[in-house]
């Protein structure tokens, strides 16, 4: 049995060490066997602590047979991108210079985890500055994707959406400013969702400088899984409070019962874009399946998200150049410097007072969208409207970065607005994994769940396809 633990969702592996079926330390040693056997092609985690997970496994046991109160992931293998802090090991960002840079404390998610019984298994790759859509830095190198040699594990989390595909455990912890939670679940076949603003706490101990106001508003802490029950119970476990973050809010998970059928606004708006024919027939399955299931699903005109892209795009960019820009251009690679300067080629030049209002303005298209929310619950819209690109796509030159970004308005939108957003798998395109995504009223990403549910059941796990092409 012990060959096959790893394969098995976080909810199973929980409830089979809670009936004694198999152990922490079974479950451990299959995760590890499968790392060993995987990663050193794959380079998904790039700090192996397996050892110490395994030690650690064994006292998870200890708890259970001593009959001790037993935390909802006691003895459950995670990781946790190398961009996030753990205690007494380093943070470097993708970054070589910044790998001296030892934790002093665990961030507030590897503290909900931890102390939810989780143990860390390693820390997964990100690009430098967690700055692209694809997972490669001078620091580890490249991380590939398990589905395909060429294709791009998607980014800034890849090294933990390469994981999660590959069977490294069921739980990864990743980020998300632009689409990096989001766009790794794409690429891999994984079911994510983006929290909103206040869900799950953020803050880096080892962070010597505040983040610029637009990052605090937008980036949020989440987990890839295989499987929505296990983005579900993850989420919910880091969305514990913290009072190193501000903006956390203590709003229970688990909101209301709404007035039935739920209303789902479908859009299938390209925003000038030329949508891939399977985006759509993909987004028009997912429409079924959840009317089937019971969901009012409507065709109405949305709110712009090529408006909200773009003011995405035109202030973040100010931001980060002023925050991040010193940083790059001091240790990042030509790689990174070249995707910056595409990243300015592709909005406004802004500057302070043009951020100032910008900023100011951002509240109307929130307040559009809550409105918006308020008749539709959920939203279903593209993620990506193509399908997934190749590892390199992003810097083969200015138009490849430029029809990326294009393709991923719904993505970067989302942000800006701070509204919970989940991506689930609708299946293979030209061989790849793709998906739609599912848009939430403010803090009720549990509405978002149940119907990635709804869609995964009609779908399947993406992933259970991907093993059983591999080779025993």
């Amino acid at each position: 049995m012990a060959d096959a633990l790893w394969k098995l969702s976080a909810v199973e592996l929980a409830m089979g060490i809670r009936a004694r079926t198999f152990g922490c330390a079974d479950v451990m040693a299959s995760v590890v066997e499968r790392v060993r056997e995987r990663n050193p092609d794959l380079n998904a985690i790039v700090y192996d602590y397996s050892h110490d997970a395994m030690r650690q496994a064994e006292l998870a046991d200890k708890a259970v047979k001593n009959e001790e109160t037993l935390g909802p992931l006691h003895g459950i293998p995670v990781t946790i991108k190398e961009n996030i802090d753990v205690k007494g090991t380093p943070t470097p960002n993708g970054v070589a210079a910044f790998e001296e840079i030892i934790a002093p404390d665990n961030s507030p998610v590897v503290r909900n985890l931890t102390n939810a019984g989780a143990i860390v298994i390693g820390r997964t790759n990100t690009p430098e500055f967690s700055m692209r859509l694809t997972t490669d830095n001078p620091l580890h190198g490249r991380t590939k994707s398990p589905w395909s040699e060429r294709a791009s594990p998607g980014g800034s989390s890849g090294g933990g959406g390469a994981a999660a595909a590959a069977g490294f455990g069921p739980i990864h912890h990743g980020n998300d400013i632009g689409g990096s939670l989001r766009f790794p679940a794409f690429c891999c076949g994984l079911a994510t969702i983006k929290p909103g603003l206040g869900r799950v706490p953020a803050y880096n101990p080892s962070a010597t400088v505040e983040r610029g106001l637009l990052a605090q508003l937008m980036s949020v802490q989440g987990a890839m899984c295989r499987e929505v029950c296990d983005v579900r119970l993850a989420t919910k476990v880091m969305a514990g409070g913290d009072a190193r973050d501000p903006w956390w809010t203590p709003v229970p998970f688990d909101g209301p019962t709404l007035e039935q059928p739920i209303k789902v606004a479908l859009t299938k708006e390209p925003c000038g874009y030329d949508i891939h024919p399977e985006i759509v027939a993909g987004l028009e399955r997912a429409a079924t399946t959840l009317q089937e299931a019971g969901y009012a699903v409507e065709e109405p005109a949305t709110p712009s998200i090529a408006d909200v892209a773009q003011e995405w795009f035109e202030v973040a960019v100010f931001e980060l150049n002023r925050l991040l820009g010193p940083g790059i251009r001091e240790h990042g690679s030509e790689t990174i410097q070249r995707m910056f300067d595409y990243f300015e080629r592709m909005g406004e030049t802004l500057d302070a007072d043009g951020y100032i209002e910008r900023i100011a303005a951002r509240t109307a298209l929130v307040r559009d969208w809550n409105v918006f929310t308020e008749r539709y619950p959920l939203v279903l819209t593209p993620f990506l409207m193509r399908p997934t690109y190749d590892w390199d796509e992003d810097q083969r030159c200015f138009e490849s970065a430029q029809d990326i970004f294009q393709a991923s308005v719904y993505s970067m939108g989302l942000n800006y607005l701070g509204l919970p957003a989940g991506v689930v798998p609708i299946g293979l395109i030209e061989g790849r994994p793709a998906g739609v995504q599912i848009v939430g009223r403010k803090f009720r990403e549990d509405l978002v769940l149940d119907a990635m549910e709804a869609i995964e059941r009609d779908v399947g796990v993406l992933t259970h396809r991907l093993w059983e092409t591999e080779v025993s």
